[in-house]
C-alpha cells in the first residue's frame, strides 16, 4: 500500500478533478438548486477553508449565482422537497463576504419554506410533498444545519427550537434500542409497503442516511447555544449514534451499505457512508462530544477510504458510491447501482478530508 498522505492533498486532488470535468454552472442536475450540488460544494467550501485556494471559493459562488434570479430566489427548485433547500447553506459565507442582499433574500426564503413545511400528525416534516407523512433521516441534513446557522446569524432563536424538535422526534420514531442505529424512514400512517405495521419505521439501516444524521447533528451543535434546553440531549443523542455506528466498522475501516449486515451475502462496502462516519467521529472527538479513544475509528476509516481510491492520471476517482435511493428492504439497498465521482460521494469525501485535516 502506498503511503497515505495528509487529507488536504486528496481533497485538493478531488476538487481539481471535478473542476476540470464541470464548469460550475454545469454541475448536474444542471440549472437546478439541489442537494447533489449543495453537498459537493459544501465540501468544496470546506476544502477552501483548509487551504485558502480562492478558485474554490469562486467555484462555489459561480454555481450559486448561476441558479439565482436577480432577487436571490432560485430559478429552478422544488419547494415541496427538503432536498432542494439544502444548498442554501452555501449562502451564509457569500453574504458575509459580499454583503449582496440577494444571498440574504435566498436564506430568508428558504428558512421560511422550511418553517412552514408540511408536517405529519406528530409534527415531523414530510421528506417531500409527494411522500405524505413520511420522515426520512436524510431530511435532518437537508433542513437542519441551515436553520441552526440562520438562528445565529440573524438572531432568530425559534429556529433552534425547530431543529431540536425535528432531530429528537426523528430519533424517537426511528431508533432501534437494541443496536442504537436509526432506521432509514418512518411512516406515521403505517401504510407504506416498507413500514412496520406497529412501529411505522422501515426495515433496514441504510448507511448514508445515518451518516447524514451524524454530520447534521454535529453541525447543529455548532450553532445551538449551549444553554438551550435541548442542547445536551442532542449532544448525547449524536454521541450515542456514533458509538453505535463504530460497532459496525469493517476490518478494512469502511462501513457497509446496510450497516449491521456486513456478513450477509451481496452486502458491500459503501464509500459515502464511510466518509460521513469518519468525518463525524473525527469532529465528535475534536469538539469533545466523544472521548479521544474514538479517534482510532476515524483514523481507520480514513485509511480504509483512501486505500480504496483509484487514480486515472491526475484525476482522483471515488468509487462504490450508492446512487440516490428510496426506502426499501435489504434486497432494495444492496441492489442499488454504484457510481464513480458522483456528487454525493465526492461531497462526503471532502467533508471527511476537511475534518481529518483539522486533527491531522
Amino acid at each position: 500500500m502506498n503511503e497515505i498522505k495528509e487529507p488536504i492533498y486528496y481533497a485538493r486532488a478531488s476538487v481539481d478533478t471535478m473542476m476540470r470535468k464541470f464548469e460550475a454552472g454545469d454541475l448536474p442536475p444542471k440549472g437546478r438548486f439541489h442537494y447533489h450540488q449543495g453537498v459537493f460544494l459544501s465540501g468544496v467550501y470546506k476544502t477552501y477553508q483548509e487551504c485558502g485556494e480562492e478558485a474554490y471559493y469562486q467555484y462555489v459562488k459561480d454555481w450559486v449565482d448561476s441558479c439565482l434570479g436577480a432577487d436571490g430566489i432560485p430559478v429552478k427548485y422544488d419547494t415541496g422537497q427538503l432536498d432542494d433547500l439544502q444548498p442554501g447553506i452555501l449562502a451564509f459565507e457569500l453574504y458575509e463576504r459580499t454583503k449582496d442582499e440577494k444571498y440574504k433574500n435566498l436564506l430568508d426564503n428558504l428558512v421560511s419554506v422550511i418553517k412552514n413545511f408540511p408536517r405529519n400528525q406528530e409534527g415531523g416534516f414530510w421528506h417531500k410533498d409527494r411522500y405524505p407523512n413520511q420522515m426520512w433521516l436524510d431530511g435532518l441534513y437537508m433542513g437542519g444545519p441551515i436553520c441552526a446557522e440562520y438562528g445565529v446569524r440573524f438572531d432568530a432563536p425559534e429556529f433552534f427550537d425547530l431543529v431540536a424538535e425535528q432531530a429528537l422526534l426523528m430519533r424517537d420514531k426511528t431508533i432501534d434500542e437494541e443496536t442504537g442505529l436509526w432506521y432509514h424512514a418512518y411512516d406515521s400512517e403505517k401504510t407504506m409497503g416498507w413500514a412496520d405495521p406497529v412501529t411505522g419505521h422501515s426495515p433496514e439501516f441504510w448507511g448514508r442516511s445515518i451518516g447524514w444524521v451524524a454530520v447534521a447533528l454535529l453541525d447543529d451543535l455548532d450553532f445551538i447555544p449551549k444553554d438551550h434546553p435541548k442542547y445536551e440531549e442532542i449532544r448525547n443523542t449524536v454521541a450515542d449514534l456514533i458509538k453505535a455506528v463504530c460497532g459496525y466498522q469493517s476490518r478494512d475501516g469502511r462501513w457497509y451499505q446496510v450497516v449491521d449486515k456486513g456478513d450477509e451475502p451481496e452486502n458491500w462496502l459503501e464509500t459515502s457512508c464511510s466518509c460521513l462516519y469518519t468525518a463525524a467521529v473525527a469532529k465528535a472527538v475534536r469538539t469533545g462530544v466523544l472521548p479521544e479513544e474514538y479517534m482510532s475509528y476515524a483514523k481507520k476509516g480514513y485509511e480504509g477510504v483512501i486505500s480504496s481510491l483509484v487514480w486515472n492520471g491526475d484525476d482522483l476517482l471515488i468509487n462504490n458510491v450508492c446512487v440516490g435511493t428510496g426506502v426499501g428492504d435489504y434486497t432494495h439497498y444492496i441492489n442499488r447501482a454504484t457510481s464513480e465521482n458522483d456528487l454525493h460521494g465526492v461531497g462526503a469525501f471532502l467533508i471527511m478530508c476537511s475534518e481529518m485535516q483539522k486533527v491531522w
